[in-house]
């Protein structure tokens, strides 16, 4: 994955995929574990190591509840299923650009205020960073050339991010739960 907006759809597919299906989408799982190049050999240098993370998973008719909950914080506060749903192909890229800036920026304050994320490994990209035998598969993937017994050493490629805090307002009565947003009928 080299292009910024192959990661873009990437990354919007899999966020969706996991929540609604917990998991991540066959095909970009298959792309993303393909070798991308050699794991570069160990240095001097003594780099960042990884711990792994234990997590408390919620029961999964509530989990989905939230998911639904999400989708209509980021509808209502940024228009991202607006934008999602939409057809973009005619626009010329400076209007894109312009529209992808402030959906950006009021989804981005949503995440903020809902959801607080931290990095996986909270080191810098492109730097050589040691995972350690006891990783957490779930946090980290091992792209390359994955060869040998943990502990391992190659490049960070990307920090990655875990769910630190979230703060949803409470959920709405059961009807109605799986509208992310309500049709506007405006009356005259």
């Amino acid at each position: 994955m080299n292009g910024v907006w192959e990661r873009v759809v990437s990354a919007f597919q899999c966020f969706f995929s996991i929540l609604f299906h917990g998991d991540i989408p066959r095909d970009i799982a298959q792309k993303l574990l393909s070798p991308a190049g050699p794991v570069p050999q160990a240095s001097p240098a003594a780099p960042p190591s990884v711990a792994p993370l234990q997590e408390v998973q919620p029961p999964a008719s509530e989990m989905f509840n939230r998911a639904v909950q999400m989708l209509a914080l980021l509808q209502r506060d940024g228009r991202l299923i607006d934008f999602l749903a939409e057809n973009i192909s005619a626009y010329p890229d400076a209007q894109l650009g312009a529209a992808v800036r402030t959906i950006h920026d009021t989804c981005r304050q949503a995440l903020d205020r809902y959801v607080k994320l931290e990095p996986v490994l909270d080191s810098t990209e492109d730097q050589p960073v040691t995972v350690q035998a006891d990783f957490d598969p779930a946090a980290i993937k091992l792209i390359g050339n994955v060869a040998g017994e943990p502990p391992l050493r190659g490049m960070l490629r990307h920090k990655g991010w875990r769910v630190k805090e979230v703060n949803l307002p409470p959920l709405p009565e059961a009807a109605g739960r799986m509208v992310i947003a309500p049709a506007e009928v405006e009356l005259s």
